[in-house]
């Protein structure tokens, strides 16, 4: 099949594209600039060029696909909410090209979107209240759903390798800059992770599913506490451990105490039953133990 996917040149959407190729699809992959094209056709992919900034500049995209994995998203967290917004907006656009047919839509969100009160996240629970902006993302598919488009979700945790790590990344930043490794209070908030080769195979196994409707959590650990990250930080950047309590942990974290202070344990029981997806890949604290922190 032919598929146009966003975010091709990206840290997980590039690995989606070597899992599509190596399964037989072809690839359109979206790019924004000369350099992303050069290193699209290098891998075997299709080049199309495009920007998130204009969303009907994916419209053509879609058009010609048979079908999308939408992978994108501007990271920058100083506009996060601006950004959640606009993936709402390049999702209507992906899932307007592909209305009247049954050609699949797979977008992404988080598995906070999932949550339960002290249980872990599942695939079946949509909570509309949920105070991640990302939310927005979820809510266009399921506009574009009621418009008869074969939209699925892949809802995401912090996905890993030695390089990147998710929101990890930047509370290591956080950590170099500060020189201290902190958690809030008794540090028990978890994060769920997968390792980003897991994470890629899922993508491409949801879209080969094209299930209507269908929300996986690509999910290898369930929760991992912010204190085991804040410790396994330290000793990578040679700093020590703080624990602070709420009000110290505004002024330390900043606008990025939204996400600190979340906890965000998720299952994908569901999930690897469904797609028959077994997670293989390193976990979070042995790519966090065997990074280059220097480069942080």
């Amino acid at each position: 099949m032919k598929v146009f996917l966003t975010g091709a040149t990206g840290f997980i959407g590039s690995r989606v594209a070597k899992e599509l190729l190596q399964s037989g699809h072809q690839v359109i992959g979206l790019t924004r600039s000369d350099e992303g094209a050069k290193t699209l056709t290098s891998l075997g992919v299709k080049p199309y060029r495009g920007t998130l900034d204009d969303p009907e500049s994916l419209r053509a995209g879609a058009a010609e696909s048979d079908g999308v994995i939408h992978c994108a998203f501007d990271h920058d967290f100083s506009r996060f909410a601006a950004n959640c917004e606009k993936d709402k907006a390049n999702i209507q656009v992906l899932a307007d090209a592909l209305k009247g047919t049954n050609r699949p839509l797979i977008i992404t969100s988080g598995v906070g979107v999932g949550s339960r009160p002290g249980l872990p996240a599942i695939e079946d629970v949509f909570d509309e209240h949920h105070p991640n902006p990302r939310i927005a993302s979820e809510y266009a598919g399921m506009a574009a759903l009621e418009q008869g488009v074969n939209v699925s979700v892949v809802r995401l945790p912090q996905v890993h390798d030695t390089h990147k790590q998710g929101l990890i990344t930047p509370l290591a930043q956080i950590a170099k800059e500060k020189k201290v490794s902190a958690y809030i209070e008794d540090g028990s908030n978890r994060w769920s992770a997968v390792h980003v080769t897991d994470a890629a195979r899922l993508y491409k196994l949801a879209f080969e599913k094209a299930q209507k409707g269908a929300r996986y959590n690509a999910v290898a650990e369930e929760g991992i506490t912010m204190k085991q990250i804040a410790e396994t930080i330290s000793k990578g950047l040679n700093v020590p451990t703080v624990r602070l309590s709420l009000k110290e942990a505004e002024a330390h974290f900043g606008a990025f105490l939204m996400f600190a202070r979340l906890d965000l344990p998720a299952s994908s029981e569901k999930t690897r039953r469904v797609l028959n997806w077994n997670p293989t890949g390193p976990d979070l604290l042995t790519d966090l133990q065997n990074m280059d922190y220097s480069k942080i």
